[in-house]
């Protein structure tokens, strides 16, 4: 098994590493990994979607994970066309949108035969457990 694992904490970025957070559509970036995406790597205040500096948003507190996929799919079409990057996923939602890791992490199956996509060990684990193979 080959996993692309994110560090516990991630402190710094080489120039082809995206920091990939969760967001909420407003954009208000005051907490967690949000925050350190705005204040450390060019996330922007005001909004909540997509490619900002050298972080990826994906919103997360408006609803369910049936309202978060379209916005992981829409990061997974963008990791694809942009293989020059490595994206490190944080585990979005888990914290302060409140999911678990069960919730959140199927919703990037279909993205772990990307070699650009980095994932927590937890999101991987999950995955695995869930009858995907990981290559």
């Amino acid at each position: 098994m080959n996993k692309r694992v994110i560090p516990e904490r991630i402190e710094e970025l080489t120039a082809n590493q995206i920091f990939v957070f969760g967001s909420n559509l407003e954009g208000h970036h005051g907490g967690g990994a949000a925050y350190l995406a705005m204040k450390k790597w060019g996330a922007v205040w005001g909004q909540g979607n997509g490619l900002q500096g050298q972080t990826y948003g994906i919103p997360t507190m408006h609803g369910g994970p049936d309202e978060l996929k379209p916005y992981v799919e829409e990061f997974l079409v963008f990791a694809r066309v942009h293989p020059e990057l490595d994206f490190l996923v944080t585990e979005i939602g888990c914290w302060i949108a409140g999911f678990t890791p069960e919730e959140i992490a199927p919703l990037f199956s279909d993205g772990i035969h990307m070699t650009n996509i980095y994932l927590p060990d937890r999101f991987w684990k999950i995955i695995q457990q869930s009858g995907n193979k990981i290559v």
